[in-house]
């Protein structure tokens, strides 16, 4: 779909030559004498490459169209990962580079949102919070409370964290995926 170079904002999805790029930044310039130009910095999905593009604001962009999705993680193999959509049953399987840092937070079943693009998987958003298992942790002294001392921990999908002293080993616990920071225990 062609919109006007000047409608374009950060995260909407560019077809350029057959390749798609997500805008990161846009800045409408007007200058005081001359034609006013939309500038966006764009990153190309496929390879992950910035680019700098310069247009006349009325000038025609193809936009892309994106569909969010919410689908379920089924597993993982050496063709990729996959996942199924919950309503139609559908599979779709996304690249490691699509996945990329999410991996560890996959589990059997997990609900996450696929962004695609002609039913390939171009972007992936997880669930805010995800609950894990502590696998191995130092054992808590006696006398130790829970004041802001955090002991390094490694939960059941291989990620290393910083617990509280007073949880051991086999305790489930409520995880950030933006950063694997621990939030709380898990209320079972």
């Amino acid at each position: 779909m062609k919109v006007i170079a000047s409608s374009l904002r950060k995260g909407s999805v560019v077809d350029m030559d057959g390749k798609l790029y997500v805008v990161l930044t846009a800045e409408n310039i007007h200058p005081g004498k001359g034609t006013p130009v939309t500038q966006l910095n764009m990153r190309r999905i496929s390879d992950g490459v910035k680019v700098s593009e310069r247009w006349r604001t009325t000038e025609q962009v193809e936009r892309a169209i994106v569909d969010d999705r919410q689908y379920t993680f089924l597993y993982q193999d050496a063709e990729g990962f996959h996942f199924m959509n919950p309503e139609t049953y559908d599979q779709l399987i996304a690249s490691e580079d699509i996945i990329g840092d999410a991996a560890p937070y996959l589990t059997d079943g997990c609900t996450v949102t696929l962004s695609t693009h002609d039913d390939v998987a171009i972007a992936i958003e997880l669930p805010r919070l995800a609950t894990f298992e502590v696998v191995e942790t130092e054992p808590s002294v006696k006398g130790q409370t829970a004041s802001s001392s955090y002991k390094p921990a490694i939960l059941s999908n291989g990620l290393r964290t910083m617990i509280p002293p007073y949880i051991g080993p086999g305790t489930k616990i409520v995880i950030l995926t933006e950063d694997g920071s621990y939030q709380e225990r898990a209320k079972d």
